[in-house]
């Protein structure tokens, strides 16, 4: 039997930084129930960048593919699809490391994938059932990038625009938009997310 067709759905939300689509992710396992479905965040598997981290959209970027554990994730997705539990990274924003311990995520019977990148690796979509992608305009992009980062990650706001516009913006460019090719569908990160999750809700589960 493949993966594929294990009877564990894994659902991809992908789309921009500040797209919406956390937001959205995290509405659409609300709908379903935390019993029946939980979240793993594509931000968990980067890598420890502590070394080589001089400040932001300096030499470390973030937004690049190579930033991020993909095999690693690939292999945790695939021991879902099997029932089976896996140990989810835990990464600081602030320091740049990945911390010794880990999350135990058991299996559920419905896998949310949230993150900005993951349309854009083939092995991580061959293991999606479904895959979203939140469009969502670069200024309202950027506003709340700016929020989160000065508010939730202690960021200066030099350093938010730098990176934004060294790194985040390129690789959004690069990778992330040609992503949504690869979508079942697209939706809007500026209207109301409740028909939308109403509607996916009800198409798996």
């Amino acid at each position: 039997m493949s993966l594929i067709s294990s009877g564990i759905q894994i659902i991809g939300i992908s789309g921009g930084s500040g797209s919406g689509k956390t937001t959205f992710s995290r509405l659409l396992a609300e709908k379903l129930g935390t019993d029946t479905c939980g979240i793993i965040a594509q931000d968990s598997y980067y890598i420890d960048q502590s070394a080589h981290f001089k400040g932001d959209g300096e030499n470390v970027n973030f937004d690049h593919p190579s930033a991020l554990d993909f095999p690693l994730l690939a292999v945790h997705l695939q021991a879902l699809k099997r029932g089976e539990p896996v140990a989810v990274p835990i990464y600081d924003f602030v320091t740049h490391t990945r911390s010794p311990e880990t999350t135990p995520f058991p299996a559920r019977r419905i896998l949310i994938l949230d993150g900005t990148l993951i349309l854009s690796q083939p092995p991580i979509r061959a293991l999606l059932d479904i895959s979203l992608f939140i469009r969502t305009s670069e200024q309202v992009r950027f506003d709340r990038r700016y929020h989160r980062d000065l508010v939730e990650r202690g960021r200066q706001p030099e350093g938010i625009r730098k990176q934004f516009f060294r790194q985040v913006k390129p690789m959004h460019d690069e990778f992330v938009e040609p992503s949504a090719a690869h979508a079942s569908a697209v939706i809007s990160g500026e209207a109301d997310f409740g028909p939308a999750v109403s509607e996916w809700a009800g198409r798996v589960g």
